[in-house]
This record gives structure tokens, sequence and C-alpha cells, in this order.
């Protein structure tokens, strides 16, 4: 798991290309204020203990978003920071069972738009903790 995680003090985005036909149609952009949005790079070998996968990346999206002060968090897919993949069903899992225990933990989480390319637009201070990166 790669795991990119960005206070942002605003983020937006835009469906523009569907690349995984078989997941959720969008059309419609978005955009946020103070959040944290979470790049997020599932790996071919987290297959293995998704539970263990989803509990660390509860554990970190809670720490950066309170060392931002924030309570709203993006989860985002970016298959760009690491060389194997995930299956993309085994992703989207793993990104709803995420937004559900955020959820219970009492931060606002959604999901971007899966299996698409965005448009996106990102304005992120440079502040201490701005810029987290965890691999594990």
């Amino acid at each position: 798991m790669k795991l990119l995680m960005i206070y942002c003090s605003r983020f937006a985005y835009q469906p523009q290309i569907k690349t995984l036909d078989e997941f959720e149609n969008h059309t419609e952009g978005k955009v946020f204020e103070n959040v944290l949005v979470a790049f997020i790079h599932a790996e071919e070998q987290d297959e293995e203990d998704m539970k263990k996968v989803e509990t660390k990346m509860v554990k970190n999206l809670k720490w950066a978003a309170k060392k931002n002060n924030i309570n709203h968090v993006i989860l985002h897919s970016f298959a760009h920071l690491a060389e194997t993949k995930a299956s993309p069903h085994i992703t989207k899992e793993l990104f709803d069972k995420v937004e559900e225990r955020m959820k219970n933990a009492n931060y606002d989480c959604e999901q971007t738009p899966f299996g698409y390319f965005l448009d996106i637009d990102v304005q992120a201070p440079g502040v201490s903790q701005a810029r987290i990166f965890k691999g594990f």
C-alpha cells in the first residue's frame, strides 16, 4: 500500500474519461475546502491481508487529519505510486470499508469517482505536515 496524504485548502475534481466500465457512472465534479486528500495505491501484495491494510490506512488517515486539524477526508484512487496493482474490485472494496470506518469514527469521508481519469485542482499550502507519504 502506498498512501500519499495532502492537506488541501482547496481540492476539486471533474470526471473526464471512464476507464473501468463496471463501476458507477459519474458526470458531476465536486469542490472541497480544507480537506485531507489521500492518494491511494493498493498493491497486488496487499490482497493477501486486506484487513491489516485497511486498519493501517484508517490509523494513518486519522493521524494525518488530526495533525492538520481537519475532519474531512477524501479517498482518491491513484494507481501510479508503485509497480503492481491490486484488482480494481478489491481496491474499491477497501475504499468502501475505509470510508465506513472513518465515518463511524466521526470523520466526514468520501471518495472521488472510482474508475475514472479526473481533472483535478489541488491547492496545498506549504505548511508542516501538509504532505505525508506512507508505504506499508
